[in-house]
């Protein structure tokens, strides 16, 4: 009999915490977005630099900041302590700026009327955008979560160069609709990652399309590699798809300027390593983007996200029938 009530329980218990978690992600939705409309009201800078020195505030007080403090120190032992929380303190800053420039994005990006590109973005590699557009592709772009990364499609699509950008949705299911809305009005094409985004990433390089790809998160069960001289985890999908294709993979980076500014990079194609049989080495490939990655955090390492897990070590369990045991006979 208590089997028979429990075995009744257990789905309405699972139910009512679904219903809560489903409550809560709403509340939580609407606090964010009424936030988000009253900075919708407000002029750009202003907003952004109350943003940014709350935050400096606000960041310190988080468990995310021990995180950030802890991956600073490994990443920089020769650095001392005032050091190591000025760059938190910037890193703080910085991801305030990110979540307001969703509102002000369209501002931000608003088109010189004289070039007819963004105005307040700097663009390094003009030439390679515009040769890139008459090329026939496919090609393969990839950044790092510094300044505003989301903008690289912005600016491409400005030189009427057409990317599909990987993206991950938040977790929160009200958020994750509002910011693919915010994000497709100024970024166009947009693939949300998981199960099956692989497979629509290769059918538009099969069309000859471009993609562009994060790649400095942590990926559990991914390739080893290293990253500031520790071990991590790296997803090997960009290195695949190059593997599989053969194309060109460019490098873009986005560097957050005084004045709610920026500098978009873009880069001539990497020489990517290759195996004895002249295919692309996936391992090597997979090191050298964290390479390329790592060189552009030292250059500024306020403008990336230190608080994220990207050394967490996380093996894939693999479940194998144990053999039978030997019997004598």
């Amino acid at each position: 009999m208590p089997s028979r009530a429990a075995s009744r329980i257990r789905p309405l218990v699972a139910r009512a915490l679904k219903i809560t978690r489903h409550v809560n992600y709403w509340i939580v939705a609407q606090l964010a977005l009424t936030v988000l409309r009253i900075l919708r009201l407000l002029p750009a800078a202003a907003s952004l630099n109350f943003l940014d020195r709350t935050a400096r505030r606000i960041g310190p007080l988080m468990g995310r900041h021990r995180a950030a403090l802890a991956n600073l120190r490994a990443a920089y032992p020769e650095k001392d302590e005032a050091e190591i929380l000025a760059i938190a303190l910037d890193m703080w800053g910085n991801m305030a700026r990110l979540v307001g420039e969703y509102v002000y994005m369209a501002q931000l990006t608003q088109a010189d009327p004289a070039t007819g590109l963004p105005a307040n973005i700097e663009i390094v590699g003009e030439e390679l955008f515009v040769r890139l557009r008459e090329e026939k592709g496919p090609h393969i772009f990839f950044t790092g979560h510094l300044g505003n990364f989301e903008i690289l499609p912005t600016v491409a699509a400005a030189y009427d160069l057409e990317i599909s950008a990987l993206f991950r949705a938040p977790n929160n299911p009200f958020l994750a609709a509002q910011l693919m809305e915010t994000r497709s009005e100024s970024m166009g094409d947009l693939v949300a990652s998981g199960r099956g985004s692989a497979f629509t990433l290769a059918r538009i390089l099969d069309r000859g399309g471009n993609i562009g790809l994060l790649v400095d998160q942590k990926f559990s069960g991914g390739i080893a590699t290293t990253f500031f001289g520790r071990p991590c985890q790296t997803n090997p999908l960009l290195a695949k798809l190059a593997r599989q294709y053969d194309c060109p993979v460019h490098p873009a980076r986005c560097v957050r300027l005084p004045g709610n500014r920026f500098r978009l990079e873009l880069h001539e194609k990497l020489d990517l390593p290759r195996t004895e049989k002249g295919t692309i080495d996936v391992n090597a490939t997979a090191q050298l983007l964290n390479d390329v990655v790592e060189g552009w955090i030292r250059e500024d390492p306020g403008q990336w996200m230190w608080f994220h897990r990207r050394w967490e070590m996380r093996l894939r369990q693999r479940f194998r029938r144990p053999k039978p045991r030997d019997t004598e006979r």
